[in-house]
């Protein structure tokens, strides 16, 4: 512990009061509002101080002299290191209760909306194993809680980053959110890398050769596995993969990349197939009686990480658009178009709006696959792309979806919206505090009816939020 830190003060038998952001909770300390991570509402603890600023601080629970009746076991072995899934020891009523109330904290305090209007939070039907996608990273350097400790293998680690560490990884035995084979797949990988003498990536110095696992599954049964390395060095790399086809006959998709670049980003590089198809299957059930629907998926594609709860959040947009059969129905940020192929069946026509031009490619090929001919996709910035040129030549829109990232909408998008004045606007969100901003300048046409939260990443902060804008008449 440093010098700095010893002068903060401890704190003692402290009750946390409530959750708080990214994923902390909170007490308040003579007014002084304190944030400590891994405690539940209702615990009493010591807390020492790590940060203090005028008006709150940060600090870690060191003793508990009470556990909260809201606590529960995690199931991770990982718990409280890797920095994922931090509310694992709060029972999921009582998470679902926390992200409504952010919600409504962040529409009532930012933007001022009324939110009389707001439903209960739907809740995951899975709360452990419930994601399609991991990525796992490759490291040299190796995260451990005591950093003097005498390592007898030297190899590096195969896991998570550590949070705010961008070189160090934890190595990870078993992870709570997907499915197997994921666990079994990531630990056959590394025990013959280290079998074999397969060097992890070392960020630092850009020496090595494994970088990152992604892992994929699907509904229908398909796993994808892709294999990401720093050098194009097929007499080591094929074996690796000739070990994985043989042993794991689940995979239908087996890819590699090779990434020689001094970031993981890797949409931008060609994805090679080893075996298998390029991609897998994805399946939806449709809305009420709408037949399901099937989406292609490859290593670059956007997909919800939650299936099931993908198709729960998109039946809750097709609820608030209530949209009739001579609509048109714009869907801006559609990603690979999901939003708006799980809506045309209802519409006269759909057009999808995104940045990524990959993205709008899958898209239009899923729109084919699904025999959903009244759809039309664009690629390009959406402040530029969404002109009144672009509606003349595609028609006003009637129902309006935006499914923005975590910033929220350009000022220009809004001003677009306000312009073209659709009926309504159905808003999804990621981030409620954008959302609230975004709602507040949409309030000079719009009024916010029904409010949806839907959680997608149980044990996380994080919340989805659908908001229901209708023209004021």
């Amino acid at each position: 512990m440093s010098r700095r830190n010893r002068e903060l003060p401890l704190l003692e038998q402290i009750e946390i009061l409530d959750a708080g952001a990214e994923g902390m909770a909170v007490a308040k300390v003579d007014g002084l509002v304190v944030f400590v991570p891994f405690v539940v509402p209702g615990d009493v603890v010591d807390i020492q101080l790590y940060k203090k600023k005028k008006n709150f601080a940060e600090g870690r629970a060191v003793r508990f002299h009470r556990m909260s009746n809201l606590r529960v076991d995690p199931v991770c072995p990982h718990f409280g290191v890797c920095g994922g899934c931090k509310w694992q020891t709060t029972n999921y009523e009582a998470q679902l209760q926390a992200k409504q109330r952010q919600v409504r904290d962040n529409l009532e305090r930012l933007g001022n909306v009324d939110c009389s209007g707001m439903s209960p939070i739907c809740g995951s039907e899975n709360i452990y194993y419930y994601r399609n996608k991991l990525e796992f990273t490759f490291s040299s350097r190796v995260w451990m809680d005591d950093p003097t400790a005498r390592r007898d293998d030297e190899w590096g680690a195969l896991g998570f980053h550590i949070p705010q560490l961008f070189d160090k990884v934890l190595p990870i035995e078993h992870c709570a959110l997907q499915a197997e084979p994921s666990n079994e797949i990531r630990l056959a990988v590394r025990d013959y890398a280290m079998a074999h003498g397969l060097t992890c990536y070392d960020i630092r110095n850009h020496t090595g050769f494994l970088r990152n696992l992604v892992l994929r599954n699907s509904s229908t049964g398909d796993w994808m596995v892709l294999v990401i390395v720093a050098e194009d060095d097929t007499s080591r790399l094929f074996p690796l993969l000739d070990m994985l086809r043989e042993r794991f006959p689940q995979i239908t998709s087996l890819q590699y990349i090779v990434n020689t670049k001094f970031n993981d980003s890797y949409s931008d590089l060609e994805v090679h197939t080893y075996h298998g198809a390029d991609h897998i299957e994805e399946r939806m059930e449709g809305w009420r009686d709408d037949p399901a629907l099937s989406f292609i998926v490859n290593p670059k594609s956007f997909y919800q990480t939650n299936s099931v709860q993908a198709q729960r959040l998109y039946s809750h947009v097709a609820d608030l658009a209530e949209l009739q059969p001579d609509d048109t129905l714009y869907d801006l940020y559609t990603g690979t178009g999901t939003i708006a192929l799980f809506l045309a069946r209802h519409a006269k026509k759909v057009v999808g709006i995104e940045y990524v031009e990959e993205a709008i490619a899958d898209a239009r090929r899923n729109a084919d696959r699904n025999g959903l001919n009244n759809t039309v996709f664009y690629a390009g910035d959406m402040a530029k792309v969404l002109t009144p040129e672009f509606v003349a030549a595609n028609g006003r829109p009637d129902v309006v979806v935006t499914d923005p990232p975590r910033a929220g909408m350009h000022d220009k998008v809004v001003a677009q919206l306000l312009e073209m004045a659709p009926r309504k606007i159905v808003y999804v969100s990621c981030n409620p505090a954008t959302q609230a901003r975004d709602l507040q300048l949409l309030a000079a046409r719009y009024d916010v009816h029904r409010i949806q939260p839907v959680d997608m990443f149980p044990h996380t902060q994080h919340v989805e939020n659908i908001a229901e804008l209708v023209l004021a008449r």
